[in-house]
């Protein structure tokens, strides 16, 4: 999974959210400056949804405007808890093979 889908998903995580809500919360959580671009968002959203990972939760109008809120589905929480623990066993991999050939602590 890339990231920019792991960081989606991570982000809805915390709760059902529209798509700049999303975009904003990806950039803070990401902690290297990333920026999700806005197609790269809905393009991502768009096909979430059609994976059954995420789907729309409501629909309401700000402004004229159609704003919609996105939460994940259940099986969107379960992928995202398997991506997590798989990164996590990659990285302690990586971290214990840096160990025993004598870098970092």
């Amino acid at each position: 999974m890339q990231r920019p889908t792991v960081m989606i998903l991570t982000a809805l995580a915390g709760g059902s959210a529209h798509g700049y809500a999303i975009k904003q919360e990806v950039e803070n959580l990401s902690q290297t400056g990333e920026v999700l671009r806005v197609g790269t968002l809905y393009a991502a959203l768009d096909r979430l949804t059609q994976e059954g990972l995420v789907e729309v939760d409501r629909e309401e109008l700000v402004d004229s405007r159609l704003r919609r809120y996105y939460k994940l589905t259940s099986q969107g929480r379960t992928e995202l808890e398997a991506q997590a623990k798989a990164d996590a066993a990659r990285s302690r991999l990586a971290l214990r093979r840096l160990k025993a050939h004598g870098v970092g602590a």
